[in-house]
């Protein structure tokens, strides 16, 4: 892995120095299904980043895509004043973040696609919907895309080709959120058709469906799976995410697995008085796992599994 790299908000890193990575957090993030939750601070965000860092943590993908409130040269801030490693998305979310007015609904997969290669490979822009294109320096190290509950509509079907067209051209993963974890073979198809190296595909909230034996299959398949529901007792306890995490290990998927914590609200945030924040993942989920797995399993799942998934040629 020399001569791969990982692309972060503060320029290209050697994969093997991500070091241990929290695959899905939102830094910096506004979107109307979220109400009252908005991310729009950045010394709040760099305050909860810094308590992700002092719970064990190197690095963290912001899944934050196009429309929602991101920010890029906040999230080089934070970087900076954390040292934490931060690699931005670029991508559309899923239908239901974007109200029917919304310019990004008018973007056919041609402008979807140049707008995900340009932002990996130029500079995410400020305001990509803006008359003239405004850039940063700061590039973009992953797509972030999404489907709904059972459903991949006219919107998350465009967004899922130019995607993969655009993770054909670049090499960098594509994330994709699965609405409590369905359709998870069908939108790691579609990405596929569409020219993505399924060696390249995450599925976020697979977790939401703790079925172990899906689990190994689709990671059989080539795909990665991230478990990011820790703490959302909402659901169901932590033990539940453990054993299924467990299962997937005894029957060889460790090397397909990523962890991270979407904690993605303000009420959420400890730096804001909220729980359970984005520390919980380190100080109590990944201990268990070191208990019932071992620490092997857990420098798989954190350092190894992420440095390989999110790694690009070095290029020039």
């Amino acid at each position: 892995m020399t001569d791969r790299v990982v692309r972060t908000v503060l320029g290209d890193l050697p994969a093997r120095s991500l070091g241990r990575t929290d695959y899905h957090e939102h830094l910096l993030q506004v979107t109307p299904l979220l109400p009252g939750d908005e991310l729009d601070d950045v010394d709040v965000s760099a305050e909860e980043t810094a308590r992700l860092r002092d719970s064990g943590f190197d690095a963290l993908v912001d899944l934050t895509p196009i429309g929602l409130g991101r920010d890029p040269t906040g999230l080089a801030e934070i970087s900076r004043r954390t040292g934490v490693h931060v690699v931005a998305a670029t991508g559309v979310h899923r239908e239901g973040h974007y109200p029917d007015d919304h310019p990004v609904r008018r973007w056919d997969v041609a402008r979807l696609s140049e707008v995900f290669e340009a932002e990996i490979t130029a500079g995410l822009l400020v305001d990509p919907f803006a008359d003239g294109p405004v850039g940063t320096t700061v590039r973009a190290g992953v797509i972030k895309v999404g489907t709904d509950y059972w459903r991949i509509g006219a919107f998350e079907a465009a967004v899922l080709e130019a995607a993969g067209v655009a993770q054909a051209r670049t090499g960098v993963a594509v994330v994709c959120h699965l609405e409590l974890g369905t359709a998870a073979w069908e939108a790691a198809d579609a990405l596929e058709r569409a020219g993505a190296d399924r060696r390249r595909i995450v599925l976020a909230h697979a977790d939401r469906n703790p079925d172990p034996g899906l689990h190994l299959e689709l990671i059989a398949s080539g795909v990665t799976l991230g478990y990011d529901g820790a703490g959302r007792t909402k659901y169901w306890p932590d033990s539940v995410l453990l054993d299924c995490l467990a299962v997937v290990v005894e029957g060889g998927g460790g090397h397909g697995l990523l962890l991270g914590g979407d904690v993605a609200r303000r009420s959420s945030f400890e730096a804001c008085g909220g729980l359970p924040g984005m520390a919980y993942l380190g100080r109590r989920f990944v201990p268990r796992i070191a208990v019932r797995c071992g620490e092997r399993v857990v420098e798989q799942l954190l350092v190894e599994n992420p440095a390989r998934v999110f790694a690009v040629p070095r290029r020039g």
